[in-house]
C-alpha cells in the first residue's frame, strides 16, 4: 500500500549524512567497475545505514531515510564516469586525472542527468508498469525501517559485507585465494575456455538481477565462448603463435566484444522507438506549470529552474570542453557547440533508454557500457563530419588524431555522468512515488548527490591508478601487470575512438552485432507470445562482459530463483515471504559493499607501501593451493549465504 505522510523529507542531518555515505560507495562502485567492468546500486545499503544511524539520532521518518539514499545513490551512480575518463590516460594524453575538470564535467553531466528524469519520471514511473526492482526493494527496506524492522536487515548487510570483505582481502591483498578459474581446451584449431570468477559480489548482483537477466546474460556468454571464440579461432591466424588462452581472449576482446557492442547498439534503439510516445508526453506535463490542484506528491521542479539549471550545465560544458582544447589549438568554436548540442540531444534519448533498462532488469545490470559504445561511433563520426567541412582546426587530427581521441573520451564523460545519473535515478523516484516523497525535494536533492560525488571521484581514480594501473597502462615502471585494474570500457572505448579515426575499426564485427540485436529483438517477441521472454539486452551485455563475470552473476541469479522458488513453496505467509526476500536482499547488498570496500581499501595500503603486492604470502605456497583453497572458500560462502535465508525462513516461522 502506497503510504503519503507529512512530515520532513529534507534535513541538514541527512544531508551530512547522506555525503558520508557517498564518500563510501562512490569509491566502491568506482573501484568495482574499474575492475570487473560493474557498478552496483547503492540505494539499498545506503537505506538500511541511514534507518539505523537516524534512528540512534533520534526522529527519523521514513521521508527523511528516502531523501538520504536517493542523495548516497545519485553520488555513487556518478561513478559510472569510471567507464571513460582513464581512456584518456591509456590514449596517452593524461598522467592523471585533473581534479576540476573531472569533477566538473561529472558534474555538469550528472545535473542534466537529474533535469532529464524529471519528464521520464512521468513517462516511465508514474504512468508505467515498469517493475523498477531495486526501487521497490528499497521501498520495502524503508517500510521495514519504519516499523522498527530495519535492525535485522543492517545485521545481515554486515554479515554479508563482512564475509567478502574477508575473501576479498584474502584474495586481493595476501593472495592465499586465487580470484577464478579459466579452463581452456581445443579441438583441432577451435578453442573453447570456461572461466569463473569467485566474486561473492557478482553473486549478489545476480541475486538482485534475477533469474531472466541472468539467464539472458549466460545465454550471451555461451554465445561468445560456446560458438563466436571457437568459430573464429578455427578460422582465424595466430601468425604471433599466441597461448591457446591468450588468443582465445584477444579475439573475444577484439571481435566478439563489438559483436556485443553492436547488439547493445539496436535493441537499445530498439527501447527508444517503442518509448518515444510516453516521453514526449512526458516533457509536456513536466513543462507544464504548476497549479493550484497539483498535489505535493506530483510536483517537480519549476520549469524556470529546470531552465536555469539546463543553462548553467550547458554553460559549464562548454567552458570544460573549451579549456581543455585551448592549452593545444584555437578556432574551435564550432566543435566546442557541436559537442555541447550533442550532449545534451543524445544525452536525453539514451537516458531514455537506460531508465526503460533499469525500470526492467535494474540499475546494476543496464548496459551504460553499451549506449557508451554507441555515443563513441555517433561523436567520433560528428567530428568527422565537422572536419570534412573544415570546421574543426587541423591540430585536432594531426599526431595520430590523438587530440581528436581524447576529445572524444572527454565528450563521452559528459554523456556517462548523464545517462548514468537518469539510469538511477528513476529507481529512486519509483522508491519516492511507493513512500509520497515530493518530487521536486527528491530532484533537488538528487543534485545534492550529483555535487559530492563529483567532488569524490577525482582523488579516488587517482588513487586506483597509484596504486594498481590500468591494463596497459602503468603509472611507474616495475608494477605488477598482473594486478592492474582491467579497466574493461576505458580500453574498449579508447580502442575504438582510435579505430574511428585511423580508418582501422573492424566494421564487420558491428554489423554483425546490428544483425544479431534484430534477431534477438524478434525472438524475444516471439517467446513473449508464450509468456517468456529473452531480454535482448541482457544477452548482448553478456557477449560484453567477461565469461567469469557473466558466469558467476548468473549463477548468483539461478541460485536466487532456487531459493525463492523453495520458500515459496513452504511458505505460507506473506510476512514470511518478505522477510526472507528481505534479508535475502541485504545478504546480496552485503557481499557487495563488503568486496568493492575491501578493493578500495587494500588500493590505499598499495598506494600507501608504494608496492600491489606488499602483503602477498602467494609466494609461500604450490602453485596450483590457491586455485584450491579459492574455488572451496566462494563455494562455502555461497552454502552459507543460502543456509542464512534457510535460517530466516525457520525464524520467521518460529513462535
Amino acid at each position: 500500500m502506497t503510504v503519503f505522510p507529512s512530515r520532513r523529507e529534507i534535513t541538514l542531518r541527512g544531508l551530512i549524512l547522506g555525503a558520508l555515505i557517498t564518500v563510501v560507495f562512490t569509491a566502491s562502485n568506482v573501484y568495482l567497475g574499474l575492475r570487473i567492468g560493474l557498478t552496483f546500486a547503492s540505494s539499498i545499503p545506503a537505506a538500511v545505514i541511514s534507518m539505523a544511524v537516524l534512528r540512534l539520532l533520534g526522529r527519523g521518518t521514513i521521508l527523511e531515510n528516502n531523501m538520504v539514499q536517493s542523495q548516497a545513490s545519485a553520488a555513487g551512480t556518478l561513478s559510472c564516469v569510471f567507464a571513460t575518463f582513464p581512456g584518456l590516460i591509456m590514449a596517452g594524453y593524461w598522467h592523471s586525472f585533473p581534479f576540476w575538470q573531472t569533477a566538473g564535467l561529472s558534474l555538469a553531466g550528472g545535473v542534466l542527468g537529474v533535469l532529464f528524469t524529471i519528464p521520464l519520471r512521468h513517462a516511465l514511473v508514474t504512468r508505467s508498469a515498469l517493475p523498477y526492482p531495486e526501487g521497490v526493494a528499497a521501498a520495502e527496506i524503508l517500510r521495514a525501517g519504519a516499523e522498527a524492522q530495519s535492525g535485522q536487515g543492517l545485521r545481515a548487510l554486515l554479515a554479508g559485507g563482512l564475509v567478502s570483505a574477508v575473501l576479498s582481502f584474502a584474495a586481493g591483498a595476501l593472495r592465499l585465494l586465487a580470484d577464478g578459474i579459466t579452463l581452456t581446451a581445443s579441438a583441432g584449431t577451435a578453442i573453447f575456455q570456461f572461466s569463473a570468477s569467485f566474486s561473492l559480489a557478482l553473486v549478489g548482483a545476480g541475486y538482485l538481477v534475477g533469474l531472466a537477466g541472468g539467464l539472458a546474460m549466460l545465454t550471451g556468454c555461451v554465445l561468445a565462448w560456446g560458438i563466436g571464440v571457437p568459430w573464429l579461432s578455427s578460422h582465424t591466424p595466430n601468425p604471433a603463435n599466441l597461448p591457446a588462452t591468450v588468443f582465445a581472449h584477444d579475439l573475444w576482446l577484439h571481435k566478439i566484444r563489438f559483436i556485443g557492442a553492436g547488439s547493445i547498439a539496436v535493441a537499445s534503439l530498439w527501447t527508444l522507438v517503442e518509448l518515444l510516445p510516453p516521453v514526449l508526453s512526458g516533457i509536456r506535463q513536466s513543462l507544464r506549470p504548476a497549479d493550484g490542484d497539483t498535489t505535493t506528491h506530483e510536483r517537480d521542479l519549476s520549469p524556470r529552474a529546470m531552465a536555469g539549471l539546463l543553462v548553467l550545465s550547458a554553460l559549464g560544458l562548454w567552458w570544460f570542453f573549451k579549456d581543455f582544447l585551448n592549452p593545444v589549438t584555437t578556432g574551435a568554436t564550432t566543435l566546442v557547440l557541436a559537442a555541447v548540442l550533442f550532449c545534451v540531444v543524445f544525452g536525453f534519448l539514451m537516458a531514455a533508454a537506460c531508465g526503460y533498462m533499469a525500470g526492467i532488469v535494474g540499475s546494476s545490470s543496464s548496459p551504460i557500457s553499451g549506449i557508451i559504445i554507441v555515443g563513441a561511433v555517433l561523436s567520433a563520426l560528428m567530428i568527422l563530419a565537422l572536419e570534412t567541412l573544415g570546421l574543426v582546426p587541423p591540430a585536432l587530427m594531426a599526431n595520430g588524431q590523438k587530440l581528436a581521441t581524447a576529445f572524444t573520451i572527454l565528450l563521452l564523460s559528459a554523456i556517462t555522468a548523464t545517462i548514468a545519473i537518469s539510469n538511477d535515478n528513476l529507481q529512486d523516484l519509483k522508491t519516492g512515488q511507493l513512500v509520497g516523497a515530493s518530487p521536486w525535494k527528491q530532484e533537488a536533492v538528487l543534485i545534492v548527490g550529483c555535487v559530492v560525488g563529483s567532488l569524490v571521484i577525482p582523488p579516488v581514480l587517482n588513487l586506483l591508478y597509484q596504486a594498481y594501473g590500468f591494463a596497459g597502462a602503468m603509472p611507474r615502471p616495475g608494477m605488477d601487470a598482473a594486478r592492474a585494474l582491467s579497466a574493461p570500457q576505458p580500453a574498449l572505448i579508447t580502442l575504438i575512438t582510435q579505430g574511428i579515426f585511423s580508418g582501422t575499426l573492424d566494421w564487420t564485427m558491428l554489423g554483425a552485432g546490428l544483425t544479431l540485436g534484430c534477431g534477438l529483438i524478434a525472438t524475444d517477441r516471439l517467446l513473449r507470445r508464450h509468456d517468456l521472454s529473452l531480454p535482448p539486452l541482457g544477452v548482448a551485455v553478456g557477449l560484453y562482459l567477461p565469461a567469469s563475470t557473466s558466469i558467476t552473476l548468473a549463477g548468483g541469479a539461478v541460485l536466487g530463483w532456487a531459493l525463492r522458488a523453495w520458500a515459496n513453496r513452504t511458505t505460507h505467509k506473506d510476512t514470511e515471504t518478505q522477510a526472507r526476500q528481505t534479508y535475502g536482499t541485504m545478504l546480496a547488498s552485503g557481499f557487495i559493499v563488503g568486496e568493492s570496500l575491501t578493493g578500495v581499501a587494500i588500493a590505499g595500503l598499495s598506494g600507501a607501501l608504494g608496492r600491489d603486492d606488499a602483503l602477498s604470502m602467494a609466494s609461500a605456497l604450490p602453485v596450483a593451493l590457491p586455485e584450491l583453497l579459492g574455488g572451496l572458500a566462494f563455494c562455502a560462502a555461497c552454502a552459507w549465504f543460502a543456509r542464512g535465508l534457510v535460517g530466516q525462513r525457520d525464524q520467521a516461522l518460529s513462535p
